[in-house]
């Protein structure tokens, strides 16, 4: 962001160059002849020098008496300003004001409007002054835009209501739309309330925001560009319990026209509230206007702060990692969750496609029931199995000393789909292993406690690679494109269990299968590349928070 130096006219008079004559007074009186005689030329010298002195003794003070009186009434008038605006500040939170309506033209990431203030070039004693005339409440919105004090000052505006969210999914669907929905209160110049976490899904996992997030600094960190409570005021909380609330799922895939045009209409007219019931992908990867998704950055890589208490023990985590080497974060789908979910069954019994197939029909909210297993792998749909998983890192030279942190939860069968993974890279660890039962145990039956120590650790992991694209996996490949495009292996599904299935089967040789896979992954690391776009199928495109271009240098072409 540019710097900005607001110069006051000066307004001292000029002192007058031409020196002023003095005037002459003739005395006239008799002396004695002795008289005269007896004073001597230095005594008149010494006499007549010192009144000049005395002289310009006192116009020394003079001026400079009154150039410190003009300073001390310039100081008045600004400390009056500042004065002022702080009081401004305090009525805030009597009337129904937070942050700017100026979306368009003011942001974090944004100058003032040039309207503020009118710059004019003038010539003074030589020298080039660029000098701003301004008002005094146009001095008091510049002091408004950026006064830095340690903390920024908040704009202001009319707060055109309150937006009640619900998050669903698991942590990170959950985190990516929290994203989404700060951005969509900025936008929109509502009051966001703090997100309601889902308590529903199949972790059953119970937490709030307030058990994952600092939520104090979470709000404090967005408040020159959102106001964020904890809580409805009472006003509107009396309003909600005594008359409907509004709810409504967004439209997936949404831009700020449907939110302006559709949303904002609808908070106006139901007591200036509005629930969202569900906040994954509403909000679309393109399209958007470039302050958006910078602040949708701001939010996911700053505001989203973990606890103190998730972070201590997450850090200790990656301090044990890195005191022994280095370490690959593996992010291996294979709970028991994600196999029936997803209905791919590469390498069960017939007694596990049967416990797979019960499961995901135990729960109605997922809606595939009926899944073609093998061709669902072919098309690259399916998380890789760990011994699919073992076959890749070895094609790609991977250290096989190198230690492998499982960032996954329980893997479904581990004794026995874990061994041919074990046997090619023996030093697999996870946080069950590296820490006392006792360090975890606030922890357990919290999934997404659990998962954001996964999160944590795979951000400072020395190579990240997912089995599966889900939406951990997504994050933190943005979040590591974001801290310096850290090593990401993004593994091409579809071309990789072609070749494992030829190598399987002796059409090629490990050389032939090795060399193959190298050649497919050698630009899919993470590094610098164009966000795909592909209008009218969201879905098919690469997703924003992959790689969020817009707050990263250095991009370049696919």
């Amino acid at each position: 962001m540019l710097n900005r130096k607001v110069i006051f006219e000066d307004l001292e008079l000029k002192e007058n160059t031409m020196e002023k004559p003095y005037v002459k007074m003739n005395f006239f009186a008799v002396f004695k002849a002795e008289i005269l005689k007896s004073l001597k030329a230095e005594k008149l010298k010494g006499l007549l020098l010192h009144d000049s002195i005395k002289g310009a003794k006192i116009k020394f003070f003079m001026i400079a008496r009154m150039k410190s009186s003009r300073f001390k009434v310039w100081a008045c008038r600004i400390v009056y300003a500042l004065l002022l605006w702080t009081i401004a500040m305090q009525f805030k939170g009597f009337g129904e004001l937070k942050i700017p309506k100026l979306f368009h033209t003011h942001s974090a990431f944004s100058l003032p409007p040039k309207s503020m203030y009118l710059s004019t070039n003038i010539t003074y004693s030589g020298h080039e002054h660029y000098l701003h005339k301004i008002s005094f409440f146009s001095l008091l919105n510049i002091v408004a835009f950026r006064v830095s004090l340690g903390t920024m000052i908040r704009w202001i505006y009319e707060n055109n209501g309150y937006l009640i969210v619900s998050s669903n999914g698991g942590l990170n669907q959950m985190r990516a739309g929290i994203c989404d929905m700060v951005a969509i209160a900025r936008y929109l110049n509502v009051t966001l309330v703090v997100p309601e976490l889902d308590n529903t899904s199949f972790w059953n996992d119970h937490s709030q925001f307030k058990d994952i997030f600092d939520v104090d600094y979470f709000i404090e960190s967005l408040r020159d560009e959102v106001q964020i409570l904890k809580e409805l005021p009472p006003k509107q909380k009396k309003k909600v319990e005594f008359e409907s609330l509004y709810s409504m799922p967004p439209i997936s895939w949404s831009n700020m026209t449907y939110y302006n045009n559709v949303i904002l209409p609808r908070i106006i007219k139901t007591n200036g509230v509005v629930h969202f019931t569900k906040t994954d992908a509403r909000l679309a990867n393109n399209g958007i206007p470039e302050e958006v998704q910078k602040l949708r950055c701001r939010v996911n890589y700053h505001a989203l702060r973990f606890t103190p208490s998730i972070e201590k023990l997450a850090k200790k985590i990656v301090r044990i990692l890195k005191e022994r080497g280095s370490f690959l974060s593996l992010h291996l789908r294979y709970e028991m969750d994600m196999i029936a979910f997803s209905g791919c069954n590469q390498g069960c019994s017939e007694e596990e496609i049967v416990e797979l197939t019960k499961m995901r029909y135990a729960y109605p909210w997922w809606k595939e029931k009926e899944i073609n297993s093998e061709k669902k792998r072919t098309e690259g749909l399916c998380p890789l199995t760990p011994e699919e998983i073992a076959l890749t890192m070895r094609a790609l030279d991977i250290d096989s000393n190198i230690q492998v942190y499982i960032a996954a939860g329980d893997i479904y069968k581990s004794e026995k789909r874990m061994k041919t993974l074990k046997e090619a890279f023996p030093n697999l660890v996870k946080k069950e292993t590296l820490l006392e039962p006792s360090e975890l145990d606030p922890f357990r039956n919290h999934s997404n406690q659990m998962a954001a120590l996964d999160y944590y650790v795979s951000l400072q992991s020395d190579i990240f690679l997912p089995s599966y694209r889900g939406n951990m996996a997504n994050l933190v490949e943005g979040h590591r494109r974001y801290l310096g495009f850290k090593k990401t292996v993004l593994l091409d599904k579809k071309f990789l269990v072609q070749v494992i299935d030829q190598y399987k089967n002796g059409t090629i040789n490990w050389n032939e299968f090795s060399s193959s896979v190298k050649t497919a992954h050698a630009n899919r690391v993470g590094k610098p590349s164009t966000r795909s776009v592909i209008p009218g199928k969201p879905k098919e495109e690469d997703y924003f928070y992959t790689n969020p271009q817009e707050c990263l240098s250095n991009v370049e072409g696919p």
